[in-house]
């Protein structure tokens, strides 16, 4: 049966900030660094003789991945939830751009 009240299931789902948490676009920052580093370790010469043995491509790049997958998992666990209704601040006649216009005063 279809709900014909007009009224959507989503209706009273929170709104999320999604793809603007900050902490979306650092994880895909850093997965994308991780994932450009650990491709150079593989691929590239590792110059093994300036890290001291160590391949710092390949090892910063899975840590930047780890780091991406922890970001983007504390955004999914605990998203940042966008109130409703919020109160506007007053509008500030020394603030730059546009001003809100006031009603007329009788």
């Amino acid at each position: 049966m279809s709900d014909t009240s007009g009224k959507s299931d989503n209706a009273a789902a929170p709104h999320k900030a999604g793809a603007f948490d900050i902490r979306n676009i650092i994880g895909a920052l850093m997965g994308l660094y991780g994932v450009i580093l650990t491709l150079a370790g593989i691929f590239a010469d590792p110059e093994l003789e300036k890290t001291g043995g160590v391949n710092a491509n390949l090892w910063t790049g899975l840590a930047l991945i780890v780091v991406a997958a922890v970001f983007v998992g504390w955004a999914r666990l605990r998203p940042i939830v966008v109130p409703e209704k919020f109160d506007r601040p007053d509008d500030d006649p020394t603030r730059p751009g546009p001003q809100r216009k006031r009603p007329p005063s009788h």
